[in-house]
């Protein structure tokens, strides 16, 4: 039987991150879903230190690795690579795979594609630990830090109290009942990937730079789409040293010089008002309540 869910993550030098992101996509965590219904394809991006032989397969039968050989510091080939390499009707694209999962992501992507004939289906990001990464680092946050923080709740059993140690990653800080900025998890069927081009492989910054918004917007603009966000789940990303998240210094102005250099205009989100689809456990509440009260001062006149 082919899967209906087919799930790219992508890693670049991430031992350490690695094996939590993939526990986050197995069987025994997500919620509410079959190994049978999904797959996972794992690609690195030109690692220097590769994840150790097998780590990706330990994880499930529906689980395999590949990897890609280059020098770009961009991810956007690689994923292309690799989603070119799956079967099923949806493709999940995770482009930085320093992120952990909520339990309920698959199952409520699997739901969420019965509500349009096109959907984009995306989750907010979260980062761990009190405040988004470029402040929290200025207080002294790093890995060390972040192993304890993990420690100190049970996620692994239970997904959703990562919430409980978790802030609004700043491209979501306007919380759930916001137009969609950016997503780092999302699914849209394969076949409108493919219509669509996949990600622009002229994004070559680190990280890929504005890619990821590049594609949603590309994707959110088309009248036919109907852009999801999921209430209640969500992304987390792990300190890794990234080139975006977890910079002393900001990159957007280097990133959208480039978006300009490419697209030949300034980068505008997308203004539409996304359906929502999910729930919310406990420990989503807070942010609930963070994104009541974005809405209502966005809401009031100015």
């Amino acid at each position: 039987m082919m899967p209906a869910l087919s799930v790219v993550v992508c890693f670049f030098d991430m031992q350490r991150e690695a094996p939590r992101t993939l526990h986050s996509l197995g069987a025994a965590y997500q919620r509410d879903i079959q190994p049978a219904e999904y797959e996972v394809i794992a690609v690195e991006n030109g690692s220097r230190a590769r994840l150790p032989s097998g780590l990706v397969e330990s994880f499930g039968e529906n689980f395999r690795s590949t990897y890609f050989d280059t020098d770009s510091p961009s991810p956007v080939e690689a994923i292309n690579r690799a989603v070119a390499m799956t079967s099923g009707e949806l493709v999940v694209i995770c482009i930085d795979g320093a992120r952990i999962l909520s339990p309920g992501v698959l199952a409520w992507m699997l739901r969420a594609r019965r509500l349009h004939p096109e959907p984009f289906v995306a989750t907010l990001s979260f980062h761990l630990g009190p405040d988004a990464k470029a402040r929290s680092m200025l207080a002294g946050y790093d890995q060390a830090a972040e192993d304890a923080l993990l420690a100190s709740v049970p996620w692994q059993e239970d997904g959703y109290r990562l919430f409980e140690i978790a802030s609004f990653a700043e491209s979501s800080r306007f919380g759930w009942f916001a137009p969609l900025i950016e997503s780092n998890c999302y699914a849209l069927r394969r076949a409108l990937f493919d219509e669509l081009g996949g990600l622009d492989a002229k994004f070559q910054a680190p990280g890929g730079g504005l890619a990821n918004h590049d594609f949603l917007r590309r994707a959110c603009t088309r009248p036919e789409v109907e852009p999801i966000v999921l209430l209640g789940e969500g992304t987390f990303h792990q300190f890794h040293g990234g080139v975006a998240t977890n910079a002393r210094a900001d990159t957007w102005p280097g990133f959208h010089a480039d978006y300009v250099r490419i697209r030949g205009a300034d980068y505008e989100p997308v203004n539409r008002r996304p359906t929502l689809v999910g729930h919310m456990p406990a420990p989503t509440l807070k942010f609930l309540a963070r994104s009541l009260e974005a809405a209502l001062e966005a809401s009031r006149p100015t």
